[in-house]
């Protein structure tokens, strides 16, 4: 999912971190429900009711900013990072800038009221989500009678523009998930344009292909990596596009990598639950040994493929084959849920019950819903943002890689999404012996290879502090590294940025906070890292394999496949 900083606030705030538990719930119960904050709200209302002296504070504050507004003297501004009000009109035009600087004042008297009330941290969260989406609803910069933008684009086309948004929201509201377009459906071309290494599928399985690249050096590392994609949206986040592949970058250096490419699954697999896809990660490390004739593999995990990747680690560690894994890399990947901002508040038993129904029901998790969700809890991103550009200005979204990875959703089936709300509302993962894997019990601290963690400083789906927890939990000795990027910039952070940043420590202490105190910040990509890193897990050096397949498997077809065009 997409990750990057909303314009209004902070990145990283907590009140925007939306932990991968809340999209699950969200996906499969309604977006509707989290804007009702019920109980909460009542005990909002009562606080502020037993607290008369705040409520008299905030208000004549505001009431006195509200006056130094009319009268063309207040000095309230938006944060430089606030796109919403970039147009130079809402601070020429003195209609608008009042209207703007009333809307931030009224705002920021809310928040503040949220935030002074005395709730507990449940109730806090819930309502602070509720505040916060209605404040980022009602911003001037979304009135089309008020965008500068709009109305200077109105003009300029002779309502071309106006005619040019509704024909966009028409659109758009269609189909689901009837939210604003972020991408043009054929701004790119997978295979083409898009997961464009060269390789082949060396083998298929009805839960998915295993994509062998291409070596393109003389001699690759003896030991192979098998990459674990998240099972939601397409695998090739980390085969983007030529230059900003991971994959793509790895090979360059040598190393011998592989990938799974899950099968979109539909009513008919409503079964496949976490052992199946542990089943299958075992069966691909089958593979790549077969392949590469070799008896280990190094193991990477993105998000949720972290998290079955650490489970297999730990059913390998329990019975007795921990050699079969070499070293486990965890991307952007939340181990231990506890403190995981508004999913721990709002994510309970009750809840996750009324999600695992609503997916039973129809079989699966549908895809396109989880992107209406995710949407609406990243709204000045990923909502309003894209409601200006497209209906108030008329105007196509602009074709950009991630965001059409974004859009190209698949489902979870019912099995899996239950699983994975077990391990949210339980916790299990930090707990030994609080779940299974393929009727191992998960001991995470059993598991005593090196690892390679990676989180990003603004990720919202899988705060940094969260995914640090996981060299806690793991044996072996850790590596922890943190992008200066979102959820997915994290991840597709390829050298020659300038402007990219990484912080690493040697030592990975209990306390988060007390890593970041020592760590060092880098320059550039951590990929250059990481693959050294890997390298140095990898083995000898031997020759590059001159055809793909061996040990029995042979090429299929190429990469990217067929799976990754399921729709």
């Amino acid at each position: 999912m997409s990750a990057e900083s909303d314009p209004g606030r902070p990145a990283g705030d907590d009140a925007s971190t939306v932990p991968f538990d809340l999209l699950l719930t969200d996906a499969a119960t309604g977006m509707l429900r989290r804007l009702n904050p019920g109980g909460s709200g009542l005990r909002l209302a009562a606080a502020l009711a037993a607290r008369p002296r705040l409520l008299a504070r905030r208000g004549g504050r505001l009431a006195g900013e509200f006056v130094q507004i009319a009268a063309g003297r207040s000095q309230v501004a938006p944060s430089r990072r606030d796109r919403r009000f970039a147009d130079p009109g809402w601070t020429g035009n003195p209609v608008l800038r009042r209207a703007m600087q009333a809307y931030l004042a009224a705002a920021e008297s809310a928040e503040g009221l949220v935030a002074e009330a005395g709730l507990d941290e449940a109730d806090a969260e819930r309502v602070g989500f509720v505040v916060t989406n209605l404040l980022d609803a009602v911003a001037p910069s979304n009135n089309p009678l008020l965008n500068p933008a709009a109305l200077k684009a109105a003009v300029d086309t002779g309502g071309g523009s106006v005619l040019a948004g509704l024909r966009h929201f028409v659109s758009d509201m269609a189909v689901a998930p009837r939210v604003p377009a972020m991408v043009e459906p054929d701004a790119f071309q997978v295979g083409v344009d898009l997961a464009a290494s060269p390789g082949s599928v060396v083998l298929r399985t009805p839960v998915f292909e295993l994509i062998q690249y291409r070596p393109v050096t003389a001699t690759v590392r003896e030991v192979p990596l098998l990459i674990v994609p998240p099972v939601i949206n397409k695998f090739y986040v980390l085969d983007l596009a030529p230059g900003r592949s991971l994959v793509e970058y790895l090979v360059s250096q040598g190393l011998q990598a592989f990938m799974i490419s899950w099968r979109n699954p539909d009513a008919r697999h409503a079964q496949w639950d976490l052992d199946t896809y542990g089943q299958a990660v075992l069966d691909a490390m089958d593979a790549t040994s077969r392949i590469t004739g070799t008896e280990s593999t190094a193991l990477a995990g993105t998000c949720s493929g972290g998290i079955i990747a650490a489970m297999v680690a730990a059913h390998l560690a329990d019975i007795g084959l921990q050699d079969r894994l070499a070293a486990l890399t965890l991307l952007v990947t939340v181990l231990d849920q506890a403190h995981a901002g508004l999913a721990s508040a709002v994510v309970d038993e009750r809840t996750a019950q009324l999600a695992a129904a609503a997916s039973r029901a129809r079989g699966y998790l549908d895809g396109r819903t989880l992107a209406e969700v995710f949407a609406w809890l990243r709204p000045n991103d990923l909502i309003w943002n894209y409601w200006v550009n497209n209906y108030l200005l008329g105007r196509k979204p602009p074709p950009f890689d991630i965001l059409f990875w974004n859009a190209d959703t698949t489902r979870m089936t019912a099995g899996l999404h239950h699983d994975f709300l077990r391990l949210g509302v339980d916790n299990a993962l930090v707990s030994p012996g609080a779940t299974t894997m393929l009727g191992s019990p998960v001991d995470l601290s059993a598991v005593d290879r090196d690892s390679y963690v990676v989180a990003g400083i603004t990720d919202h789906i899988c705060p940094w502090p969260s995914c640090y927890q996981s060299t806690q939990l793991l044996g072996g000795q850790p590596r922890f590294v943190l992008s200066t990027s979102g959820h997915i910039a994290a991840m597709v952070n390829p050298p020659g940025n300038e402007k990219a940043r990484y912080q690493r420590a040697d030592q990975c202490p209990a306390d988060s906070k007390q890593w970041l105190a020592q760590a060092e910040t880098r320059h550039g990509s951590w990929w250059p890292d990481y693959a050294a890193w890997l390298a140095e897990r990898s083995g000898k050096e031997i020759d590059a394999p001159e055809e793909p397949g061996g040990g029995g498997l042979a090429a299929a077809s190429d990469a990217p496949g067929t799976y990754v065009y399921d729709r």
